[in-house]
């Protein structure tokens, strides 16, 4: 059985239209990134899953290029807000101020709006600002919508937040709440490039005027692919596959893994099922594919899970990490024993 309908004649064109637009973008950002195709290529599932993304790395590995990269080869419009202790909410939002009406004389307040009025929103280093103006986002991240001076104000279609995050500087920052981290789709590492990669970093970087890239996918296109992906059939099967590896990563449910009890505080919420799903339909039609594969799922699985997963002290003395919870997870969860 499956969980969407039959594809259609119109579907089948535009999932061939998604896969061709897919490697457009990879060939545009070829010119200007060196290396990080599985990053790349998690920031695209998160993209065309309508999901926001948290990036994870040390300084100097062109996360935020990366970013402004992307939304130039969308064709969308791309705001930098740089996150620091003294950061405000307005300063996110916008803010109301008091301006004479030329024709009345009488004064008014008019809105001006913040920089989360665009497209793709770049949140550098998120975790340098306090609590306060980090739920500024939240928000924007869940209604996509923000709130002043009591007036709703929709914010423009489509709409991604892309945070990087620094993991080594831990003296004044603010390590974000859980109820935050849930509402990223991805976690995605941001690695070391290889030997190679860095050599032709190098050689771009200090050679002649950089590439540019070009517009390859329009607006309209990318709120249809969206909403094809939602279509994307993915069988009964492949729901309780995600359902239980979930529902594993859980010490209070019924009979947990040994390692999961040993080692985990907090275990994964639904929004991590409903994620796994999501981003799996997108990775398999970015990749050509008509339906959800076993393989999705588990390609899906570290950047899903990786920060909703809490680990208790006896794991961090062990020095085991989420990934590594999540590897013995994949192997205790076997393929087509999804279902109790």
């Amino acid at each position: 059985m499956s969980s969407s309908p039959a594809a259609t004649n119109d579907d089948v064109e535009l999932a061939k239209e998604l896969n061709a637009g897919y490697r457009r973008i990879l060939s545009q950002l070829d010119r200007i990134i060196v290396g990080q195709r599985q990053v790349i290529e998690e920031l695209l599932i998160t993209v065309f899953a309508r999901g926001h993304c948290l990036l994870v790395g040390v300084p100097g590995l062109a996360k935020t290029l990366l970013v402004s990269t992307l939304a130039d080869t969308l064709n969308l419009t791309f705001k930098r807000i740089q996150f620091t202790p003294d950061l405000m909410p307005t300063d996110i939002t916008g803010t109301e101020v008091i301006q004479d009406d030329p024709t009345t004389g009488q004064r008014r307040f008019k809105f001006l709006p913040g920089p989360i009025f665009a497209n793709v929103i770049l949140a550098d280093e998120i975790n340098r600002t306090p609590p306060k103006t980090q739920s500024a986002l939240l928000e924007a991240m869940q209604e996509r919508q923000i709130s002043v001076g009591g007036e709703d104000y929709k914010l423009d279609e489509p709409f991604f937040v892309l945070a990087t995050q620094n993991p080594i500087e831990q003296e004044g920052t603010y390590p974000l709440p859980e109820a935050q981290l849930d509402r990223f789709m991805f976690l995605v590492k941001v690695d070391y490039p290889s030997d190679s990669e860095e050599s032709e970093i190098v050689r771009r970087t200090t050679g002649a005027v950089p590439s540019t890239v070009q517009a390859v996918v329009e607006r309209e296109q990318i709120t249809a692919f969206q909403d094809l992906v939602r279509r994307v059939p993915a069988a009964d099967a492949m729901i309780e596959y995600a359902k239980k590896l979930v529902r594993c990563t859980r010490p209070i449910e019924a009979n947990p893994p040994e390692f999961i009890a040993k080692w985990v505080t907090w275990g994964a919420g639904p929004r991590a099922s409903m994620n796994l799903i999501l981003t799996a339909k997108a990775r398999a039609i970015l990749r050509g594919q008509s339906h959800v594969a076993w393989e999705d799922i588990r390609a899906v699985a570290h950047p899903v899970l990786r920060h909703r997963i809490i680990l208790n002290f006896a794991a961090q003395a062990e020095k085991m990490s989420t990934d590594d919870i999540i590897d013995q997870l994949l192997a205790h969860v076997g393929e087509g024993r999804g279902q109790k």
